[in-house]
């Protein structure tokens, strides 16, 4: 996940957000590309420009690690938003509480498909942060041995990629990332290695802040010392973990005495420079291929129905849902989200006949 950090959350009611962002007719298009499909309350423009720094992003990770399987196996589906009021009725309910970090967009891994959410509009150096911090989740998302401070910390060294015609640079420091280690104080890295998805660290906003600000400081020291002394340790320490060695063992073994190490970092968040990887070679992306198509109303909804299943808001999801089988009795994907909720609540005779209902259309 990529949050906004600093930022301090109103409480918001779900009910009522879930029914302005019906309320309000809004116009959503889809833009497939080769390899996603984006589904956008934005313009077209955006929606394009979104895809295409997707495939762009695929084709750094393909030259830089052409034996990697980049490609999953189940489509990928994008849902770009241009507001905060429609991302917060999608986003996870946790995140909703005054208090927690803000969200700028999320992977969701499903059986059949994956989904990433993102929040357009943002600024500065890294315009599409979001897009490539959530699509090196995304590579990851088979790994699920990974410790979450190097998955958040990989994400976070991907996500301030530059791009242009000819040269892409990687890794670039993230300043905000170094300001906030200047200014506060560096966790244990026993605690750091040790987070988990219930930590408070991994919610809370400042707890939060910290975490995402270490985890990229010390994977981007640690791929930089690699790259500097023709080590492999990060290597190593990944197949310690996926050999079930636990994260604070393991990285004592690749990387040594954790104080000492502790210390190395510390000094490196204070250094004045901070390298790149630099990967020379065109990435060319013929968006003239991409198609573009609106989503009726009913066909939006219920892909953020569908989400909203698999992000554990299944009120939400079920509301959404009731609303669009009254407008479009035949929709298909509807029909499927609903056998799913149905599925997992242990149904089973009800599932396979709401699947079979509906009509096979894209999107629906």
């Amino acid at each position: 996940m990529l949050p906004r950090k600093w930022v301090l959350l109103p409480a918001l009611l779900l009910a009522t957000t879930l029914s302005l962002a019906r309320d309000k007719q809004e116009n959503w298009l889809e833009v497939s590309s080769p390899h996603f499909t984006v589904a956008c309350n934005g313009k077209e423009k955006d929606a394009r420009r979104v895809a295409e720094q997707f495939e762009r992003m695929r084709l750094v990770f393909h030259t830089a690690f052409p034996k990697m399987q980049i490609d999953p196996s189940s489509p990928i589906i994008v849902i770009a938003v241009n507001d905060t009021k429609t991302f917060r009725a999608l986003e996870p309910e946790s995140y909703l509480a005054k208090g927690q970090l803000q969200l700028a967009g999320l992977f969701l891994r499903a059986p059949d498909k994956n989904y990433v959410l993102l929040r357009m509009g943002a600024g500065g150096d890294h315009p599409y942060a979001t897009v490539y911090h959530e699509y090196t989740h995304l590579l990851l998302s088979k790994a699920e041995w990974i410790p979450l401070w190097l998955n958040e910390g990989l994400a976070e060294f991907y996500q301030n990629t530059d791009i242009s015609q000819k040269d892409t640079f990687l890794g670039e420091a993230s300043a905000d990332n170094i300001l906030w280690l200047r200014q506060n104080r560096l966790l244990p890295l026993a605690t750091l290695l040790a987070v988990d998805h219930n930590s408070p660290y991994y919610h809370e906003e400042k707890k939060g802040s910290i975490f995402y600000a270490e985890s990229w400081a010390l994977t981007h020291y640690l791929q930089v010392e690699d790259a500097k002394n023709n080590t492999s340790k990060l290597r190593d320490y990944m197949l310690l973990v996926s050999n079930q060695v636990d994260p604070v063992t393991a990285a004592t073994r690749a990387f040594g005495d954790l104080k000492r190490l502790q210390s190395g970092l510390e000094g490196y968040v204070e250094q004045s420079s901070f390298g790149a990887f630099k990967l020379t070679k065109e990435l060319p992306v013929d968006d003239a291929s991409f198609k573009v198509q609106p989503l009726m109303p009913t066909q939006a909804d219920a892909v953020r129905a569908d989400f909203l299943a698999y992000n554990q808001r299944e009120r939400d999801s079920r509301s959404l849902l009731d609303h669009v089988l009254q407008e479009d009795p035949k929709n298909t994907l509807a029909h499927e989200t609903m056998g799913y909720l149905e599925a997992r609540k242990g149904h089973l005779r009800e599932a396979p006949a709401l699947v079979r209902t509906g009509s096979k259309t894209r999107f629906r």
